[in-house]
């Protein structure tokens, strides 16, 4: 027991022992409903590592436990080597490299195999919050600045960047609702009804929820 304490805190393993616990505090989360297991699918691409076709934090997690379980056995025969300190050193980095090398392997393999049993689903598009309702961020909403708080399907939250199309000349507004008097400044709701690809905003106007007909009218 001593002999896996010790070279579980020891170089290279403790690097993987302490990936292997965010790993284990992240299921932790998924299993108590307070984070997704795509939570990172949008974020990191895996696809030029051969590790694509599962969600990214299952081909991480595998990974990181095969190479911390490669890594502790690599540490423990070579304390039984009888090699000198220095000599052990450099083999040291070598069960590193090695335990990374053997785990991409063995993650790769198993992903091809099972790949089949997570459907591919279209990533996540900004263009999906047109049609929403956000939260008012910044003081004032003009033709040239403001943010929004926006709640996705999900129900994780984004600040997006939104622009008010009042101030505009009519010829140059985007299709919409009409222009409103109302203002639009924090805490107030408005409504994403097109967005600008070029800038990377949304349009917005003003929302008013008791004027809302509701989706049977």
């Amino acid at each position: 027991m001593d002999e896996f304490l010790s070279a579980a805190i020891g170089f290279p393993a403790v690097i993987f022992g302490a990936a292997l616990v965010v790993i284990i505090c992240f299921w932790l989360l998924v299993l108590a409903g307070a984070a997704g297991h795509d939570s990172f699918d949008a974020d990191l691409d895996t696809g030029p590592v051969g590790l694509g076709g599962v969600p990214v934090s299952v081909s991480v997690s595998l990974l990181i436990v095969f190479a911390w379980f490669g890594s502790l056995t690599g540490t423990v025969l070579l304390r039984h080597s009888g090699t000198d300190s220095a000599t052990r050193a450099v083999l040291a980095v070598a069960v590193l490299a090695g335990s990374l090398l053997v785990a991409w392997a063995a993650v790769r393999l198993l992903v091809h195999r099972f790949r089949r049993f997570f459907p591919a689903q279209p990533p996540p598009s900004r263009l999906d919050f047109v049609g929403s309702v956000c939260t008012i961020r910044t003081g004032t909403v003009t033709a040239t600045f403001g943010q929004a708080e926006v709640v996705s399907r999900d129900g994780s939250t984004a600040i997006v960047q939104v622009r008010r199309a009042d101030s505009l000349p009519s010829s140059s507004r985007p299709p919409g609702p009409a222009a409103e008097d109302a203002p639009l400044a924090t805490g107030g709701s408005g409504l994403l009804y097109a967005y600008d690809e070029d800038g990377e905003f949304f349009w917005v106007a003003p929302y008013d929820a008791a004027l809302d007909p509701g989706p049977n009218s």
